[in-house]
């Protein structure tokens, strides 16, 4: 089944994008949920008059997106988290706590683009900020083992 994609959706495609999926994800999922609808014929030359109006604002959008994006990679972050003896982390460190360290930097940037695997020990890691279609952001974040009061 083809759909029109209205938001973007990780690993399947971004807002306006028109991608193929399985009838039971395309019916019970993504059109319920507002996420997609069909694409028919006159959905599709009405998402192409659309885009056609739209060029010149995405052109500003992709700008503003590379800017924050040489901002953002020379950043590293230091987050810190309760560990056992092991070295192992108590919960995890993930997309959520990248995104608050992000905040307190003056970046306010949502969890749900930031692309990082929920870290269980402490190390050096890398997180992608996908700021645009296009434009992607890695950040450094290293995880430090609390230190005891």
């Amino acid at each position: 089944m083809e759909i029109i994609l209205k938001e973007d959706i990780q690993n399947l495609g971004y807002k306006n994008d028109i991608v193929k999926v399985k009838d039971g994800y395309g019916r019970n999922y993504l059109i319920p949920q507002g996420k997609a609808v069909i694409a028919t014929e006159s959905a599709k030359k009405i998402l192409a008059e659309n885009e056609r109006q739209r060029a010149h604002k995405l052109a500003k959008i992709k700008a503003d997106a590379e800017a924050l994006a040489a901002k953002l990679n020379g950043i590293k972050l230091t987050l810190t988290a309760k560990v056992n003896e092991d070295g192992t982390i108590f919960g995890g460190v993930g997309a959520a706590q990248v995104a608050e360290a992000l905040a307190a930097k003056g970046f306010e940037i949502d969890r749900k683009i930031i692309a990082a695997e929920t870290v269980k020990a402490v190390g050096q890691y890398t997180a992608v900020i996908n700021l645009h279609k296009e434009v992607k952001a890695e950040v450094t974040f290293e995880v430090a083992a609390e230190s005891a009061e």
